[in-house]
């Protein structure tokens, strides 16, 4: 009934009209029709809020389930990538074919030794590496399962990494992180292309080795003597820092055996320590490897430096400047492109440690454990060890030992024995 007035816009009532005959409720229009615009508007803006609400809703949960899935991804990745890792921990197996395209038909040679030959590699993950070709193998390969067997277990970062080798019938070849900057040899030989690190970083250089002995002695299951420390067996990488390698001399000992037994030498001349040589000196023990790291110190002094106060081109350096220093005398070297006063501390911190292992006696020697904290120190506690080249024996009758009747005995040491 109030259809009419809706239609002009317009509010109804019931209007009471009394006739004689009956009641009749009739209805009326009046005034203006509001309420309906009001709702409608009301309906509207409810209508568009609450589609607001459910698509922010949607886009938020959408939002969530897309954030969770990348979540869930590099949660993924994290694990597959340490998957990848840790797998790499344990060198592969490859066979010569796959030896051939790592090495591009062993294209680039970056080394060359009695052991064989070096080339740089890549890996199918673009991971640059060295890959050593070793010469025929003689007797029972036990260069080759040393290598294998040691660096294999190793990993310190002072220490090469074995990334995977091959024994493909008679072909042997083992895998290594690539040091840009190759051996230590390079840097500090006056032969060769005299690149200066300069002094800071070769101290950095030699406590870095030192924390690489220290862990191959103390660090592993087993304690490994490396018995070949030299320079030509440190390398270096992008960032100069050392790294030990080539364990084919290795022998591996428990941490409580005091010496080891030993039919030949093994080493290299200039750097075997004296009991390897002959047993009169003591018994062979990881204070074998502290000598060598003794002479490679004596070296990174006396590679990049030269005696200034008189004619040393007969003298054996690391006995020339012990005398230096016994005689109270500063070590009058030239330092080339370095004069600063910090410099010359850390020489003369060098100098002492390495005269310290280079004890003829393995007693008288350091642990490596004292060495890294001589290095580690400002080398002012330091005091200088007994004289290494001149030694008397305490047994009756005979009498001295002197660095010359050693070193002419190291002459018979045949060049395939010595590397």
């Amino acid at each position: 009934m109030c259809g009419h007035c809706e239609s002009l816009h317009k509010l109804c009532r019931l209007r009471n009209i009394n006739n004689t005959q009956h009641n009749v409720n009739e209805t009326e229009c009046y005034g203006e029709l509001k309420q309906p615009r009001d709702v409608t508007k009301k309906l509207i803006i409810i209508g568009c809020s609450l589609t607001s609400l459910v698509l922010l809703v949607g886009v938020t949960f959408t939002y969530s389930i897309l954030t969770s899935d990348d979540n869930k991804k590099q949660a993924q990745l994290r694990i597959d990538t340490f998957l990848k890792d840790y797998k790499a921990l344990k060198p592969s197996r490859y066979s010569y074919s796959d030896i051939k395209k790592i090495t591009n038909n062993f294209t680039t040679m970056i080394g060359k030794g009695g052991y064989g030959i070096v080339y740089k590699g890549k890996l199918s993950n673009e991971v640059h590496v060295a890959v050593k070709v070793l010469n025929d193998v003689k007797g029972n390969g036990e260069e080759f399962i040393n290598e294998v067997g040691t660096m294999g277990k190793i990993h310190h970062v002072n220490v090469v990494r074995l990334a995977g080798y091959c024994a493909d019938g008679s072909n042997r070849a083992l895998i290594t992180e690539f040091m840009m900057n190759y051996s230590l040899e390079k840097f500090i030989s006056s032969e060769g292309k005299k690149k200066s690190l300069g002094w800071k970083k070769l101290e950095e250089i030699a406590l870095g080795i030192a924390k690489g002995i220290e862990y191959l002695h103390q660090g592993c299951d087993h304690r490994i003597l490396h018995f070949d420390i030299k320079p030509h067996n440190v390398l270096l990488d992008s960032n100069f820092v050392p790294k030990i390698s080539d364990f084919g001399l290795a022998k591996l000992c428990s941490k409580e055996q005091s010496a080891i037994s030993m039919t030949i030498a093994r080493g290299t001349v200039g750097y075997i320590a004296p009991e390897v040589f002959s047993r009169n000196f003591g018994n062979v023990s990881y204070k074998s490897d502290i000598y060598s790291f003794g002479m490679l110190l004596l070296e990174i002094v006396g590679g990049r430096t030269k005696p200034t106060d008189e004619d040393t081109s007969d003298v054996y350096f690391p006995e020339w400047i012990y005398n230096r220093l016994n005689r109270g005398k500063e070590l009058a070297i030239e330092i080339e492109h370095e004069a600063d006063e910090n410099s010359k501390w850390i020489i003369n911190k060098l100098t002492i440690v390495g005269l310290w292992c280079i004890q003829w006696f393995p007693s008288n020697r350091p642990s490596m454990k004292a060495v890294v904290q001589m290095l580690e120190g400002d080398g002012n506690a330091l005091t200088l060890p007994p004289n290494p080249f001149v030694s008397t024996d305490s047994t009756p009758n005979k009498g001295i030992i002197r660095r010359e009747t050693f070193t002419s005995s190291l002459e018979v040491i045949s060049e395939s024995e010595s590397e």
